[in-house]
Parts: C-alpha cells; sequence; structure tokens
C-alpha cells in the first residue's frame, strides 16, 4: 500500500481552462470537466492545450474520475489534473485504484482532500498490467451491453415511425385525441388517511410506491415502502388495477410503468407525485401508450410542463397532450413486435448485471 502522495502529483495548473459557454459540439480539441460524459465539449483553440498523456482527471465536486489518453483543455471550474510519480506509471492501474477510493460525498464541496489521504494498492508493473487487460475486457462489454440496450430502444423507436410516423408533428396525419379522453387518470388519496412516516415499513399487506420505484425504464422493486391493510382500507382513490400505467408527474417528470400480471405484489398504491391512466382499451392499447408517450416526453416537458422550482405535469394540462389513435389492432401488432423486444431487451439487462457484479467484485479483490 501506497500514498496517494507518494504515486500522484497535481499538475492542474499545468492545464489550460475553458469557460463553459466557450464548449463547442464538435471541434479539433477535446475539453475534459468534472460532469458524467467523457468528453464535456469541444474547442478549435490549440496553444495550451495539455499533451502529456496519458492522465487522470478527479472530479473535486462531483468525486468523478477519468483517464484521458488524449490532449485536452481542461473545463473551466473543479477539475483536478493528476501525474504520476512513479516511473513507467500504469496510469489505466491508478485509474481503476482511484475508481474504487472511497471518499465521502459532501455534498456541493470539494473533495480533493479526502483523495488524498487514499492508500492504494501498489503491486509490481506486470500485476498492473494483468488486472488493467481482466478489467478492460470486462469494462468492454459491460460497454457492448449498455450499447445494445441503446439499439433496442434505437430499434423501438424507428419501428413506431415506420407504421405511424413521427409523433410530434404526426406526419402520417392520423386521427389524434387528447390524452384526458384516452384513458382515466386516477389521482392518489392526498386527504387526512394518507400515510405518515412512522407508518411506513420495509415490508407489509400493500406497496406504497415512491420515487425510486418508478424509473425511465418501469418499476424497480430495490427500495419499497409498504402500509398495513388497515391503512389500505382507508385509502381511497388511488390502488392499482392490473393493466394500469402509473405516470410521475411532480420533480420527475414522465417517468411510466405498466402493472402487468407479472408484477409481483398485490395491492399497490401510488404516491402524491403519481397518477394511474386507466386506458379505454378499445380505444388505445397500454403498450402503445407507453412507447409513444416516451417519444413525445421532450416535447411535452418543453412545452407544456409547469412549475419551475418544482416541475410539475397537473392533470388540467395532460388535456392539451394529443395522442395519434390509428386502428387498434395495428396497434396491438406494435405491442406484440414490443414484447418481443423487450424479451431481448431482459436478457441484454441480465448479461449486463451480471458482467458488473464480477467487475465489482474483481475490483472489491483487486483494490480492497
Amino acid at each position: 500500500m501506497e500514498d496517494f502522495n507518494d504515486i500522484f502529483e497535481d499538475c492542474t495548473s499545468q492545464g489550460t481552462k475553458i469557460p463553459k459557454e466557450e464548449y463547442l459540439t464538435e471541434g479539433q480539441n477535446i475539453v475534459i470537466d468534472q460532469g458524467q460524459n467523457i468528453v464535456a465539449g469541444y474547442t478549435d483553440r490549440e496553444d495550451g492545450i495539455f499533451e502529456d498523456v496519458p492522465a487522470i482527471i478527479f472530479g473535486d465536486h462531483t468525486r468523478i474520475v477519468k483517464y484521458v489518453d488524449r490532449p485536452f483543455y481542461l473545463g473551466a471550474d473543479g477539475v483536478k489534473l493528476l501525474k504520476a510519480k512513479k516511473e513507467n506509471a500504469n496510469y489505466k492501474y491508478l485509474f481503476y485504484a482511484l475508481r474504487n477510493a472511497r471518499i465521502p460525498d459532501t455534498g456541493y464541496n470539494r473533495h480533493f482532500k479526502w483523495l488524498k489521504e487514499v492508500k492504494i494498492e501498489y503491486p509490481c508493473l506486470d500485476k498492473q498490467a494483468e488486472v488493467v487487460e481482466i478489467l478492460d475486457k470486462l469494462s468492454w462489454i459491460i460497454n457492448a451491453r449498455k450499447e445494445e440496450q441503446v439499439s433496442l430502444d434505437n430499434l423501438i423507436k424507428a419501428r413506431f415511425v415506420e407504421l405511424f410516423g413521427d409523433p410530434i408533428i404526426n406526419s402520417e396525419k392520423l386521427p389524434t385525441m387528447p390524452m384526458t379522453d384516452v384513458c382515466e387518470i386516477i389521482d392518489g388519496d392526498r386527504g387526512k388517511n394518507y400515510p405518515t412516516t412512522d407508518e411506513f415499513s420495509d415490508e407489509g399487506y400493500c406497496l406504497f410506491l415512491n420515487a425510486k420505484n418508478v424509473t425511465a425504464s418501469g418499476f424497480n422493486f430495490d427500495n419499497c415502502m409498504f402500509v398495513s391493510k388497515e391503512k389500505d382500507e382507508a385509502l381511497r382513490k388511488g390502488k392499482l388495477s392490473r393493466g394500469d400505467v402509473v405516470l410521475t408527474t411532480r420533480g420527475t417528470l414522465g417517468n411510466l410503468a405498466f402493472y402487468t400480471d407479472e408484477i409481483p405484489f398485490e395491492n399497490v398504491r401510488i404516491n402524491s407525485g403519481m397518477v394511474i391512466l386507466r386506458m379505454k382499451q378499445d380505444v388505445i392499447d397500454e403498450v402503445y401508450f407507453i412507447e409513444q408517450f416516451k417519444m413525445q416526453l421532450g416535447d411535452i416537458k418543453k412545452k407544456i410542463a409547469s412549475g419551475s422550482a418544482q416541475p410539475q405535469l397537473p392533470i388540467s394540462t395532460m388535456n392539451k397532450i394529443q395522442v395519434l389513435i390509428p386502428d387498434i389492432e395495428r396497434q396491438k401488432d406494435f405491442s406484440e413486435f414490443i414484447k418481443q423486444v423487450d424479451k431481448s431487451k431482459v436478457a441484454v439487462q441480465k448479461a449486463l448485471d451480471e458482467t458488473q457484479k464480477l467487475f465489482n467484485s474483481l475490483m472489491q479483490e483487486y483494490f480492497g
């Protein structure tokens, strides 16, 4: 084990910073900042570019670690540029080591002081190369699985446009109806019987959905809250029936989840940041509606979502959302196509989860 300061030196002052307002969407040289994306933007500047690569970037506020192997400029704030003091250093090994470092999240504060307290396992260079080869292969597989997921999502969009046209401009001039006419929109019970904090438990009779349960990709039940049978019976509106669609309407807008027979909870209620969409099944198919709504979501947020501090999508504005209504049999054919694609997505997700689990296990083994 070696101390951080015995391995790294802070070379941030050697980099040239580019203000965010000067980032280009394309250009000759890359800009690296502390955000999630590997490349934050581009510039056509040439003077002052940092060429001593590879190097490691640490996000002082975000704690994000990046490996950079081509000349670059720095983002304007919160970026630390790290170079190794060790001769013939394996930068990819050091990158993985820092990714595994336990740095406390103290909010939007600077975290470099915590990073400098880290100790790093530093074996011989041959062992480092072996570790990097294994982790690089797993990283490649993980990225390939994620690209498969994106490709499957794009396949769904392409199939929709092929069958029904662009839903935002209604390029096929299909009949439309307001969203409020194609489904019943049901609020939760927000009255005096709404559960208090001490009425929730980790297990119980009725699953009470929280914001983490309804994601951009459907239901997620990693973190569940339940209420008793007595509390469930005291509440009026807001209980799901099979075939219902849940829509988030406050905070994170537009996440949808489909309450099918495969969902393992018999009693489920929505919280105050959601509504239930109960489709008029002779008019619209649930799966067709979900995919169309996803494609319209960006436009919906831009045009009609209300509230700035806490974005909201009230029922009154849903009346402004126009839904394409092709023949119901065409909708059902599309729905069957989606179900087949979803089987592929489940298989890809399972493979991704297994590879990620192995990657995490090896990171723990190699770096403690």
